[in-house]
């Protein structure tokens, strides 16, 4: 991050070239990922357009950042309604929902299997997935 916050310009040229228009000005004027607005596609157009080489350039080795996907505790899950939600959005199947005897499943968190997309977060009916 400290290497990051160097080399950024805060030019925009990565907020401009998302293709799912996740990132937007943040704290700064630093990009900011917001997955409340959809989900990153690892497509490398912030990368390609970033002249200041700001941003990770491994992807194949590494995610582009790491985090990873939780539920918190106002998951409806937790108060006994039936969602499945996240675990159907996520191509990656880092979340899954074990059967429960005389209740209703909630979600469980893969970590190594989560990419850090996203994709779970806007589709949450209560915004409870969080990305830390």
């Amino acid at each position: 991050e400290n290497l990051f916050v160097e080399q950024c310009s805060r030019c925009d040229d990565c907020i401009k070239a998302c293709p799912t228009h996740i990132l937007e000005r943040g704290r700064g004027g630093f990009p900011l990922v917001n997955f409340s607005k959809g989900e990153c596609e690892f497509c490398g157009d912030c990368l390609n357009a970033c002249k200041q080489s700001a941003f990770v350039t491994d992807w194949e080795s590494r995610s582009p950042w790491q985090v990873k996907a939780s539920a918190t505790e106002s998951c409806i899950t937790y108060k006994g309604v039936v969602c499945r939600t996240c675990g159907e959005m996520c191509d990656a199947r880092a979340i899954q929902f074990s059967p429960r005897v005389g209740g209703v499943s909630t979600p469980e968190f893969d970590d190594e299997l989560c990419s850090g997309c996203g994709a779970c977060v806007a589709p949450c009916p209560n915004n409870s997935i969080k990305m830390t």
